[in-house]
């Protein structure tokens, strides 16, 4: 056989379909944008989103415009192109790929004016996916325009298969803030960058809103002692504090990384950040929690990449307490910018120690502790005002409470099983023959229960032993066995006569409620199963006292001294 040679060749259509579907987020279409226009060095970006009638259909247009440099015929021809990018290898630049742009073919229709001042270019692309599906590789028509201003218009239809409810302005204006170049973290760094407005008109809004350049975080708290005074129990939540820092990794010092670490409380966050879901506000459609977006975020040109919130916690969500970046140049992203799994193993091994180390010293630093004696106050405090409300509680409780006299003791009606118990305590040892059994052991690690026997003279070590229950209303949410339970003392039962209760195991019993035939007599309760030949009696103070020794408690006189 002879020897031949193969030459690999690439599915081009379906390298356009793959790349145009791999940005499965739909708003990574203005990320592109605005790093294009930064690229091109816009210093104004105006992007819009609306729904327009064609042909009867409602269509979604987009409209993303800028005053940069423009693009000449070779850069036009890399904007529709593949994995072509006159960038690439401009340390400068933030797309370097050639496949960003790629997302807008996800599309009906794309048209590009263009120019870097006098005569412009006009660029129209007919339905790019369509095309593309049927196995085509779409086709651009070109054609010179008179003279424009400097700058490109990009012009989308039909964009996501016109689905439109990520393009409300306040999701755009929120993705912006975090996932674009426009929102980076890198005036945290420098103050020379260079200065952009962007203007949005997203889908809800009728005019546009210049959008602040560069990240948000809270001003540093200044005054603990007064944040304290200000919002007491809440002072932890309202503080903030940023800590910078900046080096090279260990072992590639010619790889530099720059981090800011910020101690921010819910509160804090509340006030810049009107995406964030909480009781009692109405947040817009697209809201997420504090832990759905906070934490430690890897950046490449200072945008955020992807959360590592393993990095700096374990266990628990106290990475909710830092809004904190690292970016890294040296990150290698995939295609659709969604991840930084491209690089190298060790190089993020390195940058992960020096996070760490970082962490390390930021929960060891003065800031932190400030944080941790804010939140000891205010769980001090909150005690203190917890003590305080809980005794105006008791002496309300006092006012209104049920009482009645047996024998000169004043008993107070039961609020809880600890009452219930401390009237059977009173009561049991002032009526020996009251209850027909005796305690010897009671126990309440959870709830109470007590070991008795049923008499008072056969010693213990021969007698039959068994549980008596105390419960301050007896329910259906039974939650023991009915095994070697004796009797249940409760206060008062809403189980009706005939109703089935189940234990733990799923043993049934019936409660049967006996009238009292004979004078002396009193108020049978029962908890019966014909297969068992123990009857549970259940005991209802309530009514057990007032038919046995005529106590009836009353609410309690306002002269009471008492």
């Amino acid at each position: 056989m002879n020897p031949f040679i193969i030459t690999p060749k690439v599915d081009e259509t379906q390298e356009f379909i793959e790349i145009a579907s791999d940005f499965s987020n739909p708003l990574d279409l203005v990320r592109e944008a605005i790093s294009n226009s930064y690229d091109a060095e816009a210093s104004e970006i105006h992007i819009s989103f609306e729904v327009v009638k064609k042909y009867g259909e409602s269509i979604l247009k987009i409209v993303l415009m800028d005053n940069g440099s423009g693009m000449k015929k070779e850069q036009l021809q890399n904007f529709f192109d593949l994995g072509n990018s006159t960038r690439r290898g401009d340390e400068g630049s933030i797309g370097e790929k050639g496949h960003g742009t790629k997302v807008y073919f996800n599309s009906n229709k794309i048209e590009v004016k263009t120019s870097g001042g006098g005569p412009g270019l006009l660029a129209v692309m007919d339905e790019p996916f369509k095309k593309l599906f049927d196995r085509q590789i779409p086709t651009v028509e070109v054609e010179e325009i008179d003279e424009m201003d400097k700058g490109t218009k990009i012009t989308i239809l039909g964009y996501n298969n016109n689905r439109r409810d990520k393009f409300t302005h306040p999701i755009l204006k929120d993705y912006i803030n975090w996932f674009t170049k426009h929102g980076a973290v890198e005036n945290q760094f420098s103050e020379s960058y260079r200065k952009v407005g962007l203007f949005l008109k997203g889908l809800g809004r009728q005019d546009y809103e210049e959008v602040k350049q560069g990240h948000h975080f809270p001003d540093d708290s200044k005054d603990i002692n007064k944040l304290f005074e200000e919002h007491l129990t809440q002072a932890p939540d309202h503080y903030s504090k940023k800590i910078i820092k900046q080096g090279f990794l260990k072992n590639y010092p010619e790889i530099s990384y720059q981090t800011i670490f910020c101690i921010e409380g819910k509160y804090a966050k509340y006030g810049y950040n009107d995406m964030l879901r909480r009781r009692g506000y109405s947040a817009p459609e697209g809201a997420y929690t504090i832990q759905e977006r906070y934490g430690l975020w890897l950046c490449k040109d200072y945008i955020p990449i992807q959360r590592k919130n393993e990095w700096i916690t374990h266990k628990g969500s106290e990475y909710t307490k830092f809004h904190a970046f690292v970016n890294c140049q040296e990150l290698r992203l995939t295609a659709n910018r969604g991840s930084v799994d491209n690089t190298p193993s060790e190089v993020l091994q390195d940058i992960k120690e020096e996070v760490k180390k970082i962490y390390d010293d930021v929960i060891k630093s003065d800031e932190w502790t400030a944080m941790e004696w804010l939140e000891e106050e205010a769980s001090s405090y909150q005690t203190a005002e917890k003590e305080k409300k809980n005794f105006d509680w008791r002496v309300k409780k006092i006012n209104r409470a049920n009482v009645a006299e047996y024998r000169g003791i004043q008993l107070v009606e039961p609020e809880r099983e600890s009452g219930v118990f401390s009237i059977f305590i009173m009561l049991s040892q002032m009526e020996k023959k009251l209850f027909p059994f005796c305690v010897i052991d009671y126990d309440t690690h959870d709830g109470i229960d007590v070991i008795a026997k049923g008499d008072n003279t056969t010693p213990i070590v021969s007698a039959k032993l068994f549980y008596v229950e105390f419960k301050r209303t007896l329910s259906k949410g039974f939650n023991h066995s009915f095994e070697n339970l004796h009797s249940v003392v409760c206060w008062e039962t809403d189980i009706k006569h005939d109703d089935v209760l189940n234990d733990i195991n799923n043993e049934e019993r019936k409660m049967q409620i006996v009238a009292p035939e004979n004078e002396g007599d009193y108020t049978s309760y029962f908890l019966d199963n014909p297969k068992k030949a123990h009857k549970i009696e259940v005991f209802c103070l309530k009514t057990y006292l007032k038919e046995r020794l005529k106590i009836e408690f009353k609410p309690r006189a306002s002269d009471a001294v008492i």
